[in-house]
């Protein structure tokens, strides 16, 4: 069903959106990616599964950030799903401008088999992508990876939830 022709869409207060859509709990990942010769990484909560045959994951990127180029100069990217305790490489990496040189110094972790790309060592799951397309999402960009190796370093453990602005943990 088509909406009128003549439907004016209402302005949308920005602050509103952000309280309204964070009502809406999430995991809390890092996709990380290496181009132009270092490691680049992100802290998302826009990450979701998209098909099972092909299969498909896909992350929203903000265009303004210097992941946005990194990650489709790669081509070549990975995901590791944060844990209760991971919170603060959570943080971390969520921190704009930081410097690239030695940014998992503090953190253990290893290279993915598929990709290259840094794994965080004692994340719930992790999965290795290579983007399969890439689409208009305003001042994102929703990237799709096709998943090229996964594993469960810890099936067991409590997740990273991001609500209402804040990170939980689910008791």
């Amino acid at each position: 069903m088509q909406p009128p022709a003549d439907l004016v869409p209402l302005p949308v207060d920005p602050v509103l959106f952000r309280q309204v859509t964070g009502r809406f709990a999430t995991g809390v990942a890092i996709v990380t990616t290496a181009a132009g010769g270092a490691d680049h990484a992100m802290t998302v909560n826009s990450f979701t599964s998209v098909s099972l045959d092909p299969p498909l994951v896909l992350v929203c990127v903000d265009r303004a950030s210097r992941f946005h180029g990194a990650v489709l100069d790669s081509g070549l990217w990975a995901v590791s799903v944060l844990g209760a305790g991971q919170r603060a490489a959570a943080e971390r990496f969520a921190t704009r401008g930081r410097p690239l040189e030695g940014q998992f110094a503090d953190w253990p972790h290893h290279r993915g088999a598929g990709t290259g790309a840094v794994l965080l060592s004692g994340s719930l799951a992790t999965i290795e992508c290579r983007t399969h397309a890439v689409h208009d999402g305003g001042d994102h960009a929703i990237v799709v990876g096709r998943v090229l190796d996964l594993d469960l370093p810890d099936p067991d453990g409590a997740p990273l939830v991001f609500h209402a602005g804040t990170y939980r943990a689910i008791a």
